[in-house]
């Protein structure tokens, strides 16, 4: 009874409601492509990865995650973030090419394949502490929003350019469907900790982003899709680091930054070792025939030697 209390039908039915309107925003940016809607159907995919994002979060909140659930949500990011972002590109610019149609495949399985590695790594236990912190490959709501680049770069212009063109746009969804099912980490904001520090500063730069999003809203996404590429390499550097220093694997996050700039102030590569290893690396062989004698004298001068005549 207190179970049927604390988890009734219309609270299990809510999580799953608002996944499955994602999937319809998903699949409407198809439609505004058809109708060369630009902006719908940017809009309609920004919806999807918001409420994408919204779902599981709610359900976790009311205690209402379900095995329906998650098989939902999965079918839902293959057709909001795989389907309808290879359709709504060729619908705008690839329609008619033969090359661009087997693009549009590409990438959609790509996607497919990305969310079924994802469902796996759950249930995966052999994985480090860390890698909770960490994508592997880019997730499927912002590979979906990353394709759809060039359109947003030709809706916030006004006309389109050498971004627009066909290869150009093939070559992008390959490369984005590449991301989505490489083994690059990228950073989990769902385990970011911000230091109490930062929160004035990163509150600044939230509202700043509201208003640029009001303002000028595709210069705004435009913006933040590609500061999302550039954290990328930060991303693999964080993950390498983690992965060679096991000994930090139990520590917040906050403790792992203060490990790292003390080591670096240490020197945590002996510049000794460098050195001398270039050194060795510039001795002169003797040549046959040559100043044995001198050649010896150039080497040990090198190396910072005396040479002891004979």
């Amino acid at each position: 009874m207190s179970e049927a209390r604390a988890n009734p039908p219309g609270v299990r039915f809510l999580p799953n409601a608002i996944t499955v309107l994602a999937m319809c925003a998903g699949l409407s940016a198809v439609q505004f492509a058809l109708n060369q809607q630009l902006e719908g159907a940017i809009a309609a995919v920004a919806v999807a990865a918001l409420l994408d994002a919204l779902d599981g979060r709610i359900a976790r909140l009311l205690d209402a995650t379900t095995r329906m659930g998650a098989e939902l949500d999965s079918l839902s990011d293959a057709m909001s973030f795989g389907v309808a972002p290879a359709l709504t590109l060729y619908a705008w610019q690839l329609a008619g090419n033969r090359v661009g149609w087997v693009v549009a495949l590409i990438f959609a399985v790509c996607m497919i394949l990305r969310l079924a590695r994802f469902n796996t790594l759950l249930d995966d236990g052999d994985q480090p502490p860390f890698s909770k912190e960490f994508f592997v490959g880019v997730p499927a709501p912002a590979a979906g929003l990353l394709a759809l680049l060039p359109i947003v770069l030709t809706a916030a212009v006004g006309g389109q350019g050498w971004w627009s063109s066909q290869p150009v746009v093939m070559v992008w969804m390959i490369a984005v469907a590449a991301l989505a099912v490489s083994r690059v980490p990228t950073l989990s904001l769902k385990t970011v900790k911000v230091p109490a520090k930062l929160i004035a500063p990163l509150l600044v730069v939230v509202a700043v982003l509201a208003a640029g999003i009001v303002t000028y809203p595709l210069l705004s996404l435009t913006v933040v899709l590609v500061g999302y590429l550039v954290h990328v390499p930060y991303a693999a550097y964080r993950h390498r680091w983690l992965a060679n220093h096991p000994e930090v694997w139990e520590f917040p996050p906050r403790e792992r930054r203060a490990m790292r700039r003390s080591q670096r102030r240490l020197g945590l590569h002996p510049p000794l070792r460098r050195r001398v290893a270039g050194a060795a690396r510039r001795v002169r062989l003797p040549r046959r025939g040559g100043d044995r004698d001198g050649e010896n004298r150039r080497s040990y001068r090198n190396l910072g030697l005396r040479h002891r005549s004979k």
